[in-house]
């Protein structure tokens, strides 16, 4: 019974908070109609404030509009990343082949006794054979689109290390805006390590959007990470789940999620995207959620309310 309670809560917490946010956007409507208009910027930042008020845990949010325009909410460097450090992983991997001047296409041999059985891994799954053989491109195909943690660990430890990651993805973004210290295998061990590698939502939305609008590699190895990400298969009931019905909108993104305490506790649910409108609109969004008192599906539901928000006001005010 207190668990229904607890869910019902959540959901009338979230329910109430749209319903706010879409009377100040009428009413921001009709400021715009008598001839006193609202900067958008303004309204995403007072709408998508109203959501995240009214959702139990702490939730940071940061929007790059048209690679000019800048919101954010809660922008803190105090959020785990999770499995969203996969991209910053992918992209210094690529900078390190670029420089050695080898090929994603590179084969890699893989001891299955090796690989941890215990973790997310569609690989294995996919894989049953004692050594498998794989590319780079495979791998880095696993960690981004299906967010594959023995891929990650393997990336890790043979190829580009965690101190060498973290040096490159600093020169990309703010160093104040990030930090990655510990790889899969290490959180896993240590749920607290998690707390470690971690970002403010405007940091990775920084990231994500120079991805997509500048020339951070190679451009066969940034298209690649493009289109891999584009078909990210994790988490579509987050930022992707108002768009997915939506005529002309492109999505991709990478997703993280955290573990859940003995207080019942989610440690984060995160979510970044580059998103294009057939308006000719483009947008990344970046969305994290940190000790949220509910379950991911809960979370998954917040993150979903901030998204279709963003949506609904920049394809009516842009």
């Amino acid at each position: 019974m207190a668990k229904k309670q607890k869910k019902l809560l959540v959901v009338l917490c979230i329910a109430l908070a749209c319903m706010a946010a879409l009377a100040y956007f009428l009413s921001h409507r009709s400021a715009t109609q008598n001839n006193t208009p609202t900067p958008v910027t303004d309204i995403l930042t007072d709408s998508i404030s109203q959501i995240v008020s009214a959702c139990p845990g702490e939730i940071g949010v940061a929007i790059i509009i048209n690679n000019t325009d800048t919101v954010t909410v809660n922008n803190k460097s105090i959020y785990p990343m999770m499995s969203v450090f996969k991209v910053h992983q992918a992209l210094a991997l690529c900078n390190d082949f670029d420089n050695k001047g080898l090929s994603l296409d590179t084969l890699i041999k893989i001891n299955r006794n090796e690989l941890n059985p215990n973790t997310w891994s569609p690989m294995m799954k996919d894989h049953p054979e004692s050594e498998i053989l794989l590319t780079v491109k495979d791998l880095l195909r696993y960690t981004l689109a299906q967010s594959d943690n023995n891929a990650s660990n393997l990336l890790f430890n043979d190829m580009v290390d965690v101190p060498r990651t973290d040096s490159f993805i600093a020169t990309l973004i703010p160093r104040a805006d990030f930090k990655i210290a510990y790889t899969e295998e290490e959180m896993a061990a240590d749920h607290n390590k998690a707390y470690s590698n971690y970002t403010s939502p405007l940091g990775a939305a920084i990231l994500m959007n120079r991805l997509f609008t500048d020339r951070l590699v190679s451009d066969e190895k940034q298209d690649f990470i493009k289109k891999t990400l584009s078909e990210c298969k994790t988490g579509t009931d987050r930022i992707s789940a108002p768009l997915l019905d939506k005529k002309g909108v492109v999505i991709a993104h990478k997703t993280g999620s955290g573990f859940v305490n003995e207080n019942s506790v989610l440690a984060a649910h995160n979510d970044v995207a580059y998103i294009c409108l057939p308006n000719n609109v483009s947008y990344t969004l970046s969305v994290f959620v940190k000790d949220f008192k509910g379950n991911e599906s809960q979370a998954s539901e917040c993150i979903s309310h901030i998204s279709k928000s963003v949506y609904s006001i920049l394809t009516q005010n842009l």
